[in-house]
């Protein structure tokens, strides 16, 4: 779905002819709103707000209908204590969220600079998101906006601010139309043909590899994990290498179509989400396209390792030993513990690349859902490149913490017959840890001579935060939430600025 337009005015947002006016409350001390809007524009109208029960909460919306002296009906939302670039960012996603049904909106929020600014219109635009495909019937009340001014009290230079909110948007939009597409329709092959779709007219290259390419290549855990499926495993590889470029950022995405848990079946309760597990894949792929439409001085490398974890004759099997693209043996005790063995060959054939800065994003385990809660990603892995990403994520409002790989959760994976185990039967202490100690076998040496990460490699388990199952908030409603799309943009502009 395309994102709204968006638009920087300042004119006033009383003689808007957009559909809705939008305007900021915060909640005082008192518990009483108080309108961030000028009384002299909008005469009255504070006074009435806790007349109709609006407190300036945060997540609070609500339309009030014709105001005198206003061209479009208002409607108020909530900035809870205070307008902070986080608040406003909740609000404006909020108002992008729920008003469905209305063609173009006009925001009159307390914004203080050009970053704030850029902050509301993505926000909006991102929360301005429906997924409509597979429903029938009148769907207009459900249509997201499809225009957003932004009302400011004085003119800011606009260095891309427009563009870079409209970007941000695209991109999460683009995981969140991914992750909601049913596997019956998005699999592996599928998944690289819809990429093809989505870099049409950009300056990127793909490199695909399917079944028998992915073992004559040595890509023993993509090819291990897919061959469950009728539908064959793909390791696809889109390269944005612009010239003069000086840094390379490689991604690899955790993109496992459907996860059934394969022959360590899942519970029948488990698996409707289980199509979100390609979650790391989509958000790799967005954000090399955003970095091509950008143009961004970096080079960045996405590599999807795409299959299906499914139950068959032909299913990978508890006891089986594989090889992996760089030679280490694992043999496979669990095999619902298969994103890590994806994702073992890409790694290990990225960081053979030398690439300046190595990132993973896998939805990887139920442990770190545990560990962290459902909007927290936790972050593992080399210190430099933790707090390369650490730092792009507070620039960016996404909650994120770094969580230790202690030495001796490594005895975990021992094998008695191979290198190491994907996982151990019965144990379940620290599993994100020692889900991030398997990943680290096969990322080389940080800063070393040979095939590796020069700065170095970052894990990010998004388990938790990739799907909201509770109620929504912000701009996030119910099922893809595209968390970590704005985190590696981030540190993408920071990568290409170095």
């Amino acid at each position: 779905m395309a994102v709204p337009e968006l638009v920087l005015s300042t004119e006033p947002v009383t003689a808007s002819d957009a559909e809705l006016i939008v305007l900021g409350a915060t909640r005082g001390p008192d518990g009483a709103a108080v309108l961030a809007a000028s009384d002299a524009d909008f005469p009255g109208l504070g006074a009435l707000l806790p007349l109709v029960g609006v407190t300036g909460a945060a997540d609070e919306f609500r339309r009030l209908g014709p105001v005198a002296g206003v061209a479009a009906p208002v409607a108020v939302v909530g900035l809870g204590p205070a307008a902070t670039r986080e608040s406003l960012r909740s609000a404006a996603g909020v108002v992008g969220r729920l008003a469905s049904g209305i063609g173009s909106l006009a925001l009159a929020l307390p914004v203080a600079d050009a970053g704030e600014a850029e902050v509301v219109l993505e926000a909006a635009a991102s929360g301005a998101y429906a997924f409509l495909e597979y429903r029938t019937g009148a769907l207009e009340t459900k249509r997201p906006p499809r225009r957003i001014v932004l009302h400011l009290a004085a003119q800011l230079a606009d260095d891309g601010i427009v563009a870079r909110a409209a970007s941000t948007a695209t991109a999460t939009h683009t995981v969140r139309d991914l992750v909601n597409t049913p596997a019956s329709d998005l699999y592996p092959e599928s998944f690289v043909a819809r990429a093809r779709e989505l870099a049409e007219g950009l300056p990127v290259e793909f490199e695909v590899l399917a079944d028998e390419q992915l073992v004559e290549g040595g890509y023993g855990g993509i090819a291990a994990v897919g061959k469950g499926s009728a539908r064959g495993p793909r390791l696809a590889v889109v390269r944005y290498s612009p010239a003069g470029a000086a840094k390379h950022l490689a991604i690899v995405g955790k993109g496992i179509t459907f996860d059934s848990g394969g022959l360590s079946l899942k519970p029948p309760a488990s698996m409707p989400t289980m199509k979100y597990d390609m979650t790391g894949a989509a958000t790799a792929l967005a954000v090399v396209l955003e970095a091509a439409r950008r143009q961004l001085p970096v080079k960045v490398s996405a590599w999807l390792c795409l299959a299906e974890n499914m139950p068959s004759g032909s299913a990978l099997r508890p006891g089986d030993v594989l090889r992996t693209w760089n030679g280490t043996t694992v043999e496979v005790t669990n095999t619902d513990a298969e994103g890590r063995l994806v994702l073992a060959d890409g790694l290990a054939a990225a960081a053979a690349e030398n690439p300046e800065l190595l990132v993973d994003l896998a939805t990887l385990t139920g442990a770190a859902k545990i560990a962290m809660g459902e909007r927290t990603t936790a972050v593992i892995g080399d210190d430099e490149a933790v707090q390369a990403v650490l730092r792009a994520a507070r620039a960016s409002d996404e909650p994120m913490w770094p969580m230790p790989l202690p030495p001796e959760l490594r005895s975990v994976l021992d094998s008695e017959i191979a290198d190491l185990a994907n996982a151990k039967p019965g144990h379940t202490a620290g599993g994100m840890l020692v889900a991030g100690h398997f990943l680290r076998t096969f990322v080389g040496t940080a800063g070393g001579d040979g095939p590796g990460a020069r700065i170095g490699w970052a894990h990010l388990d998004l388990a938790g935060p990739a799907y909201n199952s509770g109620g929504a908030y912000g701009g996030v409603g119910k099922g893809p939430t595209a968390v970590a799309v704005r985190t590696m943009l981030a540190l993408t502009a920071e990568l290409a600025e170095a």
